[in-house]
């Protein structure tokens, strides 16, 4: 070990008795095949556990940091998370431990965040994430060898915590990298065009974040129950009225008050504005590179994200080294042999695995080391196209040169289920008669795949067939004839539907499919709008029952290639379980809504009332022929 870093580690020693130095190996942070040593670097490293650092308040959080042994100062990688600096994401097949990081000649930094881990302080998501990221991040880089220069890195939540203290603009920050992780706490995290996202709310802040958070305070018990709820939330997801929901103990204040206040808040309002990325890009000053993937429940937040800091970064060195990675994954199924990844995209084999490791490093020490190695900075989009099975790269997000083609919604009034007569042409209906089916919420079409969080063994996200759905009569099925010629659908899908509903308020669903000729019918992406929110977010208005709505539904972003033989689908409805918690269709607030009454659904498609999805096609003279391995430059 050299002078410096002796020191270095002498000096958090003295800071607090907690802090124990051990040498480590890139592969010591987890058993199993994975992380690996593959493609660790050259020096050795030595970490110091539960460093203190104090936040402007006095609070003091910990953090285990992980030391190179070398002669000259280095940057800080930085990791802010509530899943335990220990486990540092590593798992499943996620990130390469810290200790691989490192040793690519960083300091690595993995800080558990207020109110969790060894951490002190009390723990509500996203409050104090930009104070103590600022805070930390200055901390970090005065931290004996570093060279003044810190970067931050993860996925999700962690993502957040970095967004939230790059919006701080804290003065040693220079790059971050965020995996899965959105640009409004509110829209598209916790609630999607009005919808409250159950399946991801409910069990992840069972299971995970105030299962953790109870153990921080001590509260054992509690945290065991949760922990248990949380791995098995089917017995709860029903359970109504949400502001009353048992397992998070709205009795107990200290349990999950950010859970009451999430459902307290359905709307775009103050209580969300406080922890806005997509309004603050100005204050982000630094390049990012970031990681998403099409079935992620973050996908559109990353793509903003993108799109936003290209426009109003806060410097021109930030507005153009923008680089954003799409492929075929989950929340957290990232490809490789040992990932848990829904079985159709595990089957698309090591093509689809994420690059997020090495083109880590590749970004790092090109931003901070200023090394000449082929990186390449932004704007940039490397996107995977599933049927093609290859990555492409643009220069922006809808690519440019892309056309977008209205498709018509049809039938002779019986387009229920995939034994329908629902047709999808380019033809504008002339005197098409409309569609009806009865939605109840007491019985919801189920989620079977879609974008969500966070494992589709535990929750709707991921590919499948939905050939089994397809037979209920509450779902209206729309085809194509089978196309004569491949069809590459890049980009984000628009479904102008005109409905109405004998209820005062009501959900309608659209969903796009692939369907292969041997009739399986895999899911590419969906979307959702509450009535009530068809108009504005923050001031949503009731509707009148009977009257002809024209929704717009977002269809979230995908990439397919429709191979010739194959037909395009379009699957409307008013529910998605437990992805979303069903419209109970009385116009009572999501806290407090006990009752539900039944809905009588009617979608149009005549010649005043062109219903129809809009689908952006690249030609291929724009596409171009792609590679058939991950992006590594």
């Amino acid at each position: 070990m050299s002078r410096f870093s002796f020191l270095g580690l002498a000096a958090m020693m003295a800071s607090t008795a907690l802090a124990t130095p051990s040498l480590v190996t890139p592969s010591l942070a987890a058993s199993g095949p994975w992380p690996t040593s593959e493609g660790s670097g050259a020096c050795a490293v030595t970490k110091t556990s539960n460093v203190p650092a104090k936040m402007r308040d006095g609070t003091i959080l910990r953090a285990d940091v992980y030391t190179p042994a070398t002669t000259g100062k280095v940057p800080v990688l930085l990791m802010r998370t509530q899943y335990g600096k220990e486990a540092a994401q590593v798992q499943p097949s996620r990130f390469q431990s810290p200790a691989w990081f490192a040793s690519q000649c960083y300091i690595v930094v993995v800080q558990d965040i207020r109110g969790q881990g060894k951490s002190g302080g009390t723990f509500y998501e996203y409050r104090y994430d930009r104070d103590d990221g600022y805070d930390t991040v200055q901390w970090a880089a005065a931290l004996p060898g570093a060279d003044g220069q810190v970067a931050m890195y993860g996925s999700s939540y962690v993502g957040a915590t970095q967004w939230l203290a790059a919006t701080a603009t804290p003065p040693a920050l220079k790059a971050i990298i965020p995996s899965n992780t959105g640009d409004d706490y509110y829209d598209g995290w916790s609630y999607e065009d009005g919808a409250f996202r159950l399946a991801f709310i409910t069990p992840w802040m069972m299971e995970t974040i105030a299962s953790s958070a109870a153990a921080n305070r001590g509260d054992k018990d509690l945290s065991k129950a949760l922990f248990a709820d949380g791995k098995n939330p089917s017995t709860w997801l029903s359970f109504t009225p949400y502001g009353a929901f048992p397992p998070l103990h709205p009795e107990k204040p200290e349990v999950a008050p950010y859970f009451y206040d999430t459902v307290a808040h359905p709307t775009r309002d103050s209580f969300w504005e406080a922890f806005q990325i997509r309004t603050h890009y100005d204050r982000v000053k630094v390049p990012v590179l970031a990681f998403d993937g099409w079935y992620d429940s973050f996908l559109t937040g990353a793509i903003n994200n993108f799109n936003g800091m290209r426009v109003s970064g806060g410097s021109a060195q930030a507005r153009a080294n923008q680089r954003l990675v799409l492929g075929p994954w989950e929340h957290i199924g990232w490809g490789r042999p040992d990932a848990v990844v829904s079985p159709m995209l595990k089957d698309i084999g090591p093509v689809a695995n994420s690059p997020v490791n090495e083109l880590t490093v590749r970004f790092l020490d090109h931003v901070l080391k200023g090394k000449d190695n082929g990186y390449t900075d932004g704007p940039r989009v490397d996107y995977f196209t599933m049927g093609e099975n290859r990555w492409h790269t643009a220069t922006s997000f809808p690519v440019a040169g892309t056309q977008y083609r209205t498709w018509y919604l049809g039938s002779e009034g019986r387009a229920n289920s995939s034994m329908g007569d629902g047709s999808l042409t380019l033809d504008k209906p002339a005197g098409s008669p409309s569609d009806h089916f009865i939605y109840n919420p007491a019985n919801p079409v189920p989620s079977l795949g879609g974008h969500s969080c966070c494992s589709w063994t535990s929750g709707p996200q991921g590919q499948f067939d939905q050939s089994a759905i397809e037979q209920r009569p509450d779902i209206l099925v729309y085809t194509s004839a089978p196309l004569k010629e491949a069809l590459d659908v890049t980009g984000p899908i628009t479904v102008d539907l005109f409905a109405a509903t004998d209820a005062k308020d009501t959900d309608f669903t659209a969903k796009l499919i692939d369907v292969l000729p041997d009739g399986r019918a895999i899911n590419l992406n969906n979307g959702i709008i509450r009535a009530a929110y068809r108009d504005s977010l923050s001031h949503p208005t009731p509707i009148v029952p009977g009257k002809v709505y024209e929704y717009h539904i977002k269809v979230w972003p995908t990439s397919n290639l429709f191979k010739p033989g194959h037909r395009i689908r379009l699957e409307i409805s008013s529910s998605d379980y437990p992805q979303f918690a069903p419209n109970p269709n009385t116009g009572e607030p999501l806290a407090t809504a006990r009752t539900a009454v039944i809905a009588n659904q009617t979608i149009w498609h005549d010649a005043t009332h062109r219903s129809s999805v809009i689908l952006p096609v690249l030609p291929a003279t724009v596409v171009g022929d792609g590679v058939d391995h991950p992006p590594q430059d």
